[in-house]
């Protein structure tokens, strides 16, 4: 028994060894460099980790709710946030009632209405590098998208990326990176 279990082990080594010596060399790939308004909302996100939930905008009248991949998730404090990362952000109306104040629930927070919109924000060696001129948010790129997944109109990007541009490379112009991290801690 123990010799064909060295000669079945020797067998498969064997084959191992030359199929690896005659298989091509494959080639590196390399992400896609995307633009503005080239990222399609990734079909998976609802499953990612959540960077922030019910996020409260009175002022836009809007609720938010914002997921980023498990690359991103990896991330430290300090730290900017890794290539390969991608947020995604929903944006629901907030309920308002007859008399046009926004409605709340028993917490005293925003009800949530109809999804608004999806914007997607990722980040690759080189994306921001076709940014407008004075726009440029390291290498991050924008899209967006309506509620029925149409492209929103016109494109945003300019809007997203005037938008983070004051919370600089320390923030690694992203919003809300400190609530992220202490978050986390949690």
């Amino acid at each position: 028994m123990k010799k064909v279990l060295v000669f079945t082990s020797l067998v498969a080594a064997v084959v191992l060894v030359a199929s690896c010596a005659q298989a091509p060399t494959a080639p590196v790939v390399t992400a896609k460099a995307f633009k503005d308004g080239e990222m399609a909302v990734p079909a998976d996100y609802k499953s990612w980790p959540t960077y922030l939930s019910g996020v409260q905008r009175p002022d836009a009248k809007q609720i938010r709710e914002i997921w980023i991949n498990p690359i991103g998730a990896k991330s430290i404090a300090g730290a900017p946030f890794p290539d390969g990362t991608v947020s995604v952000m929903e944006l629901y109306k907030a309920k308002e009632g007859a008399d046009g104040a926004l409605m709340k629930s028993a917490d005293g927070k925003l009800v949530k209405g109809d999804l608004l919109k999806v914007f997607v924000m990722g980040k690759g060696k080189g994306w921001g590098e076709s940014a407008p001129a004075g726009l440029k948010n390291g290498d991050w790129v924008y899209s967006a998208y309506l509620a029925d997944g149409k492209t929103a109109a016109p494109d945003p990007a300019v809007a997203c990326r005037g938008c983070h541009l004051p919370l600089g490379e320390s923030k690694d112009w992203v919003h809300r990176y400190d609530e992220y991290f202490e978050k986390r801690k949690t």
